[in-house]
């Protein structure tokens, strides 16, 4: 996935997100961009350390790994940062959906109970 990840994790720009980078979240195999959401150090650490996504929620201000509760969840294929060091792309394995709404994608055009995977 990365050589070193500590040395991956340094070289993010926390600071200009406020200890907050965006992570964009793809799927594998449909190449389908899913969600968007936010990550700080010790979710990036913990999505390297487990295969599994993590996040931090802005809503709860607290860590969380996606689809503890709904089974949904994102298997960490690669992980790669931006030109700027400032925003993320998670290559994921995702297992049922991704939207909270119940869609295979955030950004899927019937999103208030489109198609599911």
């Amino acid at each position: 996935m990365v050589g070193n990840v500590k040395e991956f994790i340094e070289g993010v720009d926390f600071d200009k997100g406020g200890g907050l980078v965006p992570v964009v979240v793809q799927d594998e195999g449909s190449k389908d961009v899913l969600m968007l959401a936010y990550a700080n150090k010790e979710a990036l650490r913990l999505s390297f350390e487990t295969k599994i996504a993590h996040y931090w929620s802005r809503s709860r201000s607290s860590l969380w790994k996606k689809g503890e509760t709904s089974g949904h969840v994102q298997k960490i294929k690669s992980i790669k940062m931006d030109c700027d060091s400032d925003t993320l792309l998670y290559i994921v394995e995702q297992v049922g959906v991704a939207c909270h709404r119940g869609t295979w994608s955030c950004f899927d055009p019937e999103s208030k109970g489109g198609r599911q995977k």
